[in-house]
């Protein structure tokens, strides 16, 4: 009879063990997924903080192009405004992406600006700025992939499923369209 007991006993501690190891191991991966978008949320405010003054250096230059330019702070404001989902940031980014790349192109048929030390240290710093994004969002997208893995395969989705981890979206900015060139036409 005690050797039953102790069977049994044994079994339910094995259990709870590996309950609680996947737990932990859950809460690890959401805290690193909470910790890598912080990360991401803190370049993306870097690169917001520089575009006014990218748009000044613009606006100085290129007077008529204020389509474009209000585009660019019209999109600027929506991505710093952005507090939903990691999807929704991500379409505000899309957007933001696509009016800075007009922005650029613009630049382009303006050779005092181009060639203006304030509008290059700019353009420096914003491309940097775009590295760190990068490096942020393939950091915050391999814990999402890591906690997602934990969430779907079994055993652990089954403590997963009973304390409410839920997968995670992916930062994912590129779109097609982004990738292609712009055409920008001064002849209007």
């Amino acid at each position: 009879m005690d050797i039953v007991l102790y069977v049994i006993l044994g079994i339910i501690a094995i259990a709870g063990i590996w309950m609680w190891t996947n737990y932990n191991a859950l809460v690890r991966l959401r805290n690193h997924c909470n910790e890598a978008w912080s990360n991401v949320d803190t370049e993306l405010k870097r690169r917001y903080n520089l575009i006014p003054n990218l748009v000044e250096s613009v606006k100085g230059y290129a007077k008529h192009e204020d389509q474009v330019i209000e585009s660019v702070i019209r999109a600027r404001q929506e991505a710093l405004a952005g507090k939903g989902s990691v999807g929704d940031q991500a379409d505000n980014e899309n957007v933001l992406v696509g009016s800075m790349k007009h922005l650029f192109a613009v630049a382009e048929a303006y050779p005092d600006l181009k060639a203006s030390h304030n509008f290059l240290e700019l353009q420096k710093e914003l491309a940097n700025t775009e590295d760190r994004i990068q490096a942020a969002r393939r950091f915050y997208n391999a814990n999402v992939r890591d906690l997602n893995t934990r969430t779907e395969i079994f055993p652990s989705s089954v403590i997963a499923k009973k304390f409410g981890f839920t997968r995670q979206d992916y930062f994912q900015v590129e779109k097609i369209e982004i990738r292609e060139p712009v055409k920008v036409s001064l002849d209007e």
